[in-house]
């Protein structure tokens, strides 16, 4: 029997990246092709004595149904955190919930905003899968050129004044997936006020802010808003491991009182036990202290990879060096597609991302290649990055 597939779901492609990483595993692949975080920065020694601690005193607690909004403790104290740290959630309106990674937060925003037909405007190019989030609601994806500054401003102020349909602008502004691009702070201003003015919501995404090497910290969008236009989602994933799935929507309270009711109807409750021990990890270790060193690790690495570059592909990439996040945005010098480079690459057991991945229309070519730097060590980057470079030459890109 044939199934008749909803409209809404026979649009939607596999994320190009999720395809990428089914690669056979072959243990002389060199991937940057993934957004992973490195093993190297996860806490599994301190993780598995909670774990066992939990199991031992707790397990009735622990494996059983919790409430949609979240283990109350790891929502005070995220909340506290997230308040008196960097700012963000000071509105007395703002709340808190814990949801199954940032990409169910952005999920859920779309759910209790979006009607099909809307418009919402993002970066373009931008995070795969909050793209696809996005379109699975039947919406209409606005494409803003993103800069080496963030999204283009003067762009998306014609685009709001000329489409009175768009409901939602959706960016990243701390180290841009794929760019790596920061938006200054008076950029931030002007968002927020744009949205102001043209009663427009804004879904900020922040699951890299804390992963700053270089530069001065700024001050996230939601930490800026007074009017409740802000809506925050964050992630524990690149801070502690991703596979816990654990992010937090942090908004006005009629905002997640709704995400709250979405919630119920998707999957009850995130994971109680990973938010049981994360909590407890917070309390009795330095999250800061562990932040300073997945710092430290990431810093090398992506140096490492901007030194090697530099030694084989200056004659065929152009690249910014991030302040912060996983990703080097590279692009082709002469213009071409990089999508054959990526699947010449495979030939020499080296994996990338083609920007035409990230594109809001990603039927359209792109000149430009994403490489994490996260995951490999320094000795396979140097390794990868060799290899990448026979694959240009290959081409004669």
């Amino acid at each position: 029997m044939q199934p008749n597939f909803s409209r809404r779901i026979s649009a939607l492609q596999p994320s190009a990246i999720r395809e990428i990483l089914k690669a056979p595993d072959d243990p002389d692949l060199i991937t940057f092709a993934a957004g992973n975080p490195s093993p190297d920065t996860f806490p599994a020694e301190k993780m598995g004595n909670l774990a066992a601690e939990i199991f031992e005193k707790d397990y009735a607690s622990a494996l059983q149904y919790g409430i949609s909004e979240g283990y109350e403790p790891l929502r005070r104290d995220t909340a506290a955190r997230l308040r008196e740290k960097h700012g963000i959630g000071r509105r007395e309106t703002d709340q808190l919930i814990i949801t199954s990674g940032a990409q169910q937060a952005i999920e859920l925003c779309a759910k209790v905003l979006l009607n099909e037909g809307d418009t919402i405007l993002c970066e373009d190019p931008s995070f795969i899968g909050a793209l696809n989030a996005l379109r699975s609601y039947g919406v209409t994806l606005g494409g803003i050129p993103c800069m080496e500054d963030g999204m283009d401003l003067d762009a998306l102020e014609e685009y709001l004044k000329s489409n009175k349909n768009a409901k939602l602008i959706y960016t990243i502004p701390d180290f841009q997936n794929p760019t790596g691009a920061v938006m200054p702070l008076k950029n931030r201003l002007k968002l927020i006020e744009l949205a102001q003015t043209h009663n427009v919501m804004i879904l900020e995404d922040s699951p890299y802010f804390e992963l700053r090497y270089d530069g001065k910290s700024l001050p996230s969008l939601k930490a800026l808003d007074e009017s409740g236009c802000v809506i925050y989602a964050g992630s524990f994933s690149k801070t502690i491991a991703p596979g816990i799935r654990l992010g937090v929507a942090l908004a006005s309270q009629p905002i997640i009182q709704k995400m709250v009711v979405a919630k119920q109807v998707s999957d009850v409750h995130s994971n109680l036990f990973f938010q049981i021990l994360v909590h407890r990890y917070i309390e009795r270790y330095d999250l800061d202290e562990h932040i300073a060193r997945c710092r430290k690790i990431y810093k090398s690495r992506r140096d490492t990879m901007s030194g090697a570059l530099s030694c084989h592909l200056t004659s065929k990439l152009t690249w910014q060096i991030p302040q912060g996040g996983l990703f080097m945005w590279c692009k082709l010098r002469q213009g071409e597609d990089s999508a054959a480079l990526c699947q010449m690459a495979k030939e020499y057991k080296v994996m990338a991302v083609p920007g035409s991945a990230f594109l809001v229309n990603d039927s359209l070519s792109s000149h430009a290649v994403r490489l994490n730097f996260s995951l490999p060590n320094e000795e396979a980057i140097k390794i990868g990055i060799k290899r990448l470079a026979q694959a240009a030459d290959s081409l004669s890109v």
